[in-house]
């Protein structure tokens, strides 16, 4: 009778120890793309050997709202997509906006020809048409608008559109040229008017534009492609003046994010102007940024300035790439090593250089979109969503690199890591993901977290190591054993969490 008490009484522990086992079981679904080939991958076997690093997400510390992460609707992306089969076209464009693709969810596109352009153009081409009577889109027919259409018909959820000027019509401007130059006074309004205009004639193709930048680049580019200058105050008082209630007064709902430009000490100088006070910053919904200032740096105390100054308003990134660079065309592991480099490697001002050293393209992406995520911003857009094997076309000859390079001669693809390095963000942390805290014992992983609107939580992390990693992901007192690669980038989805205590 003893016997069989103490086998009852170890069967019943047994049992209980195993529920709560599976209790406390962290579910989680994990994708990699690593260089040694995986490419978002599912990973569902788990070596566990070694010392685990921790990590524990604090749900309960929420930062910013998620607007969205995507890349731009260029000119040059739309003319390249006309040259490929229906086939190839469609594989693209379900690979950005599908279900099964990347589901971006935040876009951007240019209005007025840019650097991406095939030629320069305006949607006001006749001088001293200041009530732009002849105002027309009939340039972005034949490319840019089959493009988002076509992308809206492939996205589920759909996504958001930001449009910025890189300049107006050279005869509003004081050097009459494509290039550098301030607009004139005399013009504000009719330009004002070409931002509500512009509105109206995407409306009339169904569709919808989210948001604006007043400007592309203010502080210049040199004068090497199309450009216009303004101050900080400037462009504030454009937008106070004429800009904001201009589109208020035609019931426009749209956003308007100032700067645009590269983080770091020009980006805390124009915050303290744009929202300086309550009438400087009525009509600013946010700041936009680019990451051209470093190839390694994504400037977290410029970051979290611009946040502080402003903290009930969008920061975004609105535009980054692999510049300077013909890409390497099927040569996966050129993305992860570091031999790319940048405009400042060879022109940046001798103080600045030690900003730009060599880098490896999937880690610039990966470390910043982290990074920036880590200071409050809340939005991440990549410029041109395909070139070509020369880095174009580009009137200027201003060669970049795109995460889908095409061969349309031959009609091929080649989808670079970077593809997949994007899609580990815009797929898994949906808009309105909250970011939300974690603990990381491991400082040599980089780490953020998101949790879904539906409640799912999105883990990202990046190992540049040579060695892979074992980590113990926990959600209150659930945990979960994972493995990542080395060289990695690495989402894990917590489908499930159970609720802390």
């Amino acid at each position: 009778m003893r016997t069989f008490n103490k086998l009852n009484i170890t069967l019943t522990l047994t049992v209980i120890l195993s529920a709560c086992t599976v209790e406390n079981k962290l579910e989680v679904e994990v994708y990699e793309t690593s260089a040694d080939g995986n490419k978002l991958s599912p990973i569902t076997e788990i070596a566990r050997e070694g010392i685990a690093s921790q990590i524990k997400l604090l749900p309960e510390q929420k930062f910013q709202s998620i607007t969205g992460f995507g890349g731009s609707f260029t000119e040059a992306s739309a003319y390249l997509l006309n040259q490929l089969s229906k086939e190839n076209r469609k594989k693209i464009i379900d690979a950005y906006f599908g279900n099964d693709g990347a589901q971006y969810s935040l876009t951007r596109t240019h209005m007025n020809s840019c650097d991406f352009s095939v030629s320069n153009y305006s949607y006001a081409p006749v001088e001293r048409d200041k009530e732009l009577k002849h105002f027309s889109i009939d340039e972005d027919r034949d490319d840019i608008i089959p493009f988002i259409k076509e992308a809206m018909d492939a996205s589920k959820d759909g996504f958001k559109i930001l449009a910025s000027p890189w300049s107006a019509p050279p005869w509003m401007k004081d050097n009459n040229d494509w290039r550098g130059g301030k607009l004139l006074p005399e013009y504000y309004d009719t330009w004002a008017l070409f931002f509500s205009k512009y509105i109206d004639a995407y409306k009339l193709e169904d569709i919808d534009i989210w948001g604006f930048t007043v400007e592309n680049e203010p502080l210049g580019n040199n004068n090497n492609w199309e450009s216009m200058h303004y101050s900080p105050q400037e462009m504030t008082d454009f937008v106070k003046y004429h800009l904001g209630p201009k589109l208020e007064t035609d019931g426009h709902d749209v956003k308007i994010l100032g700067y645009d430009q590269n983080r770091g000490e020009e980006l805390e100088e124009w915050v303290k102007v744009m929202f300086q006070d309550e009438a400087s910053s009525k009509y600013f919904d946010g700041t936009a940024i680019h990451w051209y200032a470093s190839t390694y740096d994504w400037f977290p105390e410029s970051l979290q300035f611009a946040h502080n100054a402003a903290p009930t308003k969008h920061l975004i990134q609105s535009e980054a790439c692999v510049d300077a660079e013909v890409p390497k065309w099927k040569d996966d592991q050129w993305y992860w090593s570091k031999e790319a480099t940048d405009w400042g490697w060879d022109w940046a001002p001798e103080h600045e250089k030690y900003l730009h050293p060599k880098y490896a393209p999937v880690y610039r992406y990966a470390r910043d979109i982290i990074g920036c995520l880590n200071n409050w911003v809340d939005g991440w857009i990549d410029w041109n969503m395909v070139l070509d094997t020369q880095g174009g076309p580009n009137w200027f000859k201003n060669w970049c690199v795109a995460p889908v390079i095409v061969d349309p001669e031959k009609d091929e693809i080649y989808f670079t890591p970077i593809y997949y390095t994007l899609a580990h963000f815009s797929k898994y942390i949906r808009p309105g993901a909250m970011r939300i805290g974690f603990e990381n014992s491991d400082d040599s992983l980089m780490v953020t977290a998101a949790q879904n609107p539906d409640g799912s939580i999105a883990v990202i992390l990046l190992n540049q190591g040579l060695e892979s990693k074992q980590i113990q992901l926990s959600l209150g007192e659930s945990s979960s054993t994972i493995q990542i690669s080395a060289q990695a980038i690495q989402t894990v989805v917590v489908k499930k969490p159970n609720k802390t205590n």
